[in-house]
């Protein structure tokens, strides 16, 4: 794709050098361009992008885009450098541009909380399927399509070039539906951003995260989860958390679905019919007033009986 077009519409502050070039691959981690690359230089917590301009020269990054205060005049590249607003938005911008949206292709369901992402990832995933849907999910322990794993995970949520990568893999692969964890920090760094959410559920809120490189506060955390549920066509939180169960209250522009066990809400479950083993969970499902068995099996690697255990049910 040609540079020019990947910039259509970003917030383009300056811009040194012809920019009318083919773009064969983005990403912020100079370890990874290859070949025709285009180069996000993000100022992290520890280190500045800028200052692996060189070695993403020397992968084969054609251009650069750079953080607003980065004089452009100061620095000696052989490659045409932008100046944008924001590194991180401009990131996951170009990279859904690049991929041509893929998120538009097929139903995008969005899973954050402290805990129980993982577990209702995987049981989302399994109830699609015992449907007879095509699934994709994104994980803290890989990528799949179907039964097959593309690639193990080292985080929650990818830097948004895999994200969209993965997302037209899927794609190309006629899922119907793709499941992601996001994480509060993925929120925060703009990783999701221009990801287009069907569905988004919030399972729930308790102390974590709260550090000088992660959320300043309990209040901050709670923001970046739930602007997930903000991105989203329809949300699903959970009523037995009282700081989630507030959002039914303050979100107003989409419809809002609540899940429970023990308080009143438009899904809940039965604890007494909850039974547990290492390869299966089943259970009593009432929607709406109408009662349904539910059985989840989850295959592979994931344990939903230690996962649900260590969780005491929250999830």
């Amino acid at each position: 794709m040609k540079l020019n077009d990947l910039l259509k519409g970003l917030e383009v502050i300056e811009t040194v050098g012809d920019l009318n070039l083919d773009i064969t691959n983005i990403h912020s981690d100079s370890r990874k361009i290859k070949e025709g690359g285009l180069f996000v230089a993000i100022n992290g917590y520890k280190t500045n992008g800028i200052d692996y301009l060189s070695s993403a020269i020397a992968n084969g990054a054609v251009a650069a885009i750079v953080e607003p205060e980065t004089d452009l005049k100061s620095i000696n590249a052989t490659i045409p450098l932008i100046k944008v607003q924001n590194t991180r938005r401009t990131l996951a911008i170009i990279s859904c541009t690049f991929y041509d949206n893929p998120s538009r292709k097929f139903k995008l369901i969005g899973i954050t909380g402290t805990k129980g992402k993982t577990t209702s990832t995987f049981m989302t995933k399994a109830l699609l399927e015992a449907h007879g849907l095509k699934v994709g999910l994104i994980g803290s322990i890989a990528v799949y399509i179907g039964d097959e794993k593309l690639e193990d995970t080292d985080r929650t949520t990818p830097e948004s070039p895999e994200i969209q990568k993965h997302f037209a893999e899927m794609a190309e692969a006629n899922c119907d539906a793709v499941i992601i964890e996001v994480s509060s920090q993925a929120m925060k760094l703009d990783r999701v951003y221009g990801c287009d959410f069907d569905i988004g559920l919030f399972t729930n809120l308790s102390e974590d995260h709260i550090s000088k490189n992660e959320h300043a506060s309990m209040e901050e955390y709670f923001e970046c989860k739930s602007s997930l549920i903000r991105m989203c066509k329809l949300g699903i939180i959970n009523n037995d958390d009282k700081t989630v169960s507030t959002l039914k209250n303050t979100i107003t522009n989409i419809p809002i679905k609540t899940f429970a066990i023990r308080n009143e809400a438009d899904i809940t479950a039965d604890l007494d019919t909850l039974k547990i083993t290492p390869s299966c969970i089943d259970f009593t499902m009432n929607i709406d007033g109408k009662k349904e068995q539910i059985e989840v099996g989850i295959p592979g690697e994931f344990s939903v009986y230690n996962s649900l255990r260590s969780n005491k049910y929250s999830s």
